[in-house]
């Protein structure tokens, strides 16, 4: 049983996360996987990868009911956990090849469980519709009109790459050279005019409540309310680090980190920002 948590702990948090959108829920949903097998018969475990695989799609199939309610009594806009790219043993450390985008983990809320759990796992995962015919329990037929449903309502096109693409480094370094020096006019120049912004504060720290769209309301926000609220007793430090496989903005205070944003590029301008700033959601965003 440890051989079976140290090969796939990672790859089964990996699944998990995505199907949930929260490393807190796919933590504990990995943990009670494992508590349950102990109790299976070695004869139902001759091939574990996929076994396992479909008690944790099951797993968050359930939580994803839960999860559903209350979302929506949740204040304000809901975004996904961020997720630090660290190195280390625990799951919260995973290696990044096989997630999706931050911004794939926000157009998965318009899944049912049935299309994202295909979507994950094959998008994600590489899994062939034969493999995940047999982990969610259809037809492989069904799965591929899944799959493209699940892709149609996310606005994905066949055959194109998935869109919109995390932003480069160098991206993150402009962006952040600009709301440093109060540079409207630089802000302006790399947003999209249809940018839009998610802010997440849970209604426990300042955030925007609903989303900003058009890049000039963008660039006022980032310029005004949001320097106001990244600051806390007039003192913040911002870095870029890696988070969910890409590189992104990390504001902290001596009381730790208290903000993540994340950008995503189309057509060479940014047209999604994501800020996340409820402290519950930023355990797993490091130290």
């Amino acid at each position: 049983m440890q051989e079976l948590y140290a090969q796939y702990k990672n790859l089964l948090f990996k699944l998990a996360y995505q199907l949930t959108g929260s490393a807190a829920d796919a933590e504990d949903a990995v943990q009670d996987v494992f508590l349950k097998v102990y109790d299976v018969p070695p004869e139902r475990l001759a091939e574990p990868k996929a076994y396992l695989c479909k008690m944790v799609t099951n797993r968050c199939r359930d939580l994803h009911k839960s999860a559903r309610r209350q979302r929506e009594e949740y204040f304000g806009e809901w975004l996904p956990e961020p997720l630090a790219g660290t190195d280390g043993d625990s799951m919260d450390s995973v290696v990044q090849d096989d997630l999706l985008s931050y911004a794939m983990l926000v157009l998965q809320e318009r899944l049912t469980p049935a299309e994202r759990a295909v979507f994950v796992l094959r998008e994600a995962l590489g899994f062939e519709y034969q493999e995940i015919a047999g982990l969610v329990d259809k037809s492989e037929p069904n799965c591929r009109k899944l799959f493209s449903r699940a892709s149609a309502k996310m606005g994905l096109v066949p055959g194109e790459p998935v869109q919109p693409e995390a932003a480069t480094e160098e991206w993150v370094h402009g962006f952040l050279a600009a709301l440093k020096q109060g540079n409207l006019n630089q802000l302006l120049a790399m947003l999209d005019p249809a940018a839009e912004l998610i802010a997440d504060g849970g209604g426990k720290v300042r955030a925007a409540a609903e989303p900003v769209v058009t890049r000039e309301l963008i660039a006022r926000f980032l310029l005004g309310p949001f320097r106001g609220a990244a600051t806390i007793n007039g003192e913040v430090t911002i870095e870029i680090g890696r988070i969910n496989g890409q590189p992104g903005l990390i504001l902290r205070s001596d009381e730790g980190i208290h903000t993540i944003g994340l950008l995503h590029i189309r057509d060479n301008l940014i047209r999604n920002l994501y800020i996340v700033r409820n402290p519950d959601k930023l355990q797993y965003a490091g130290s």
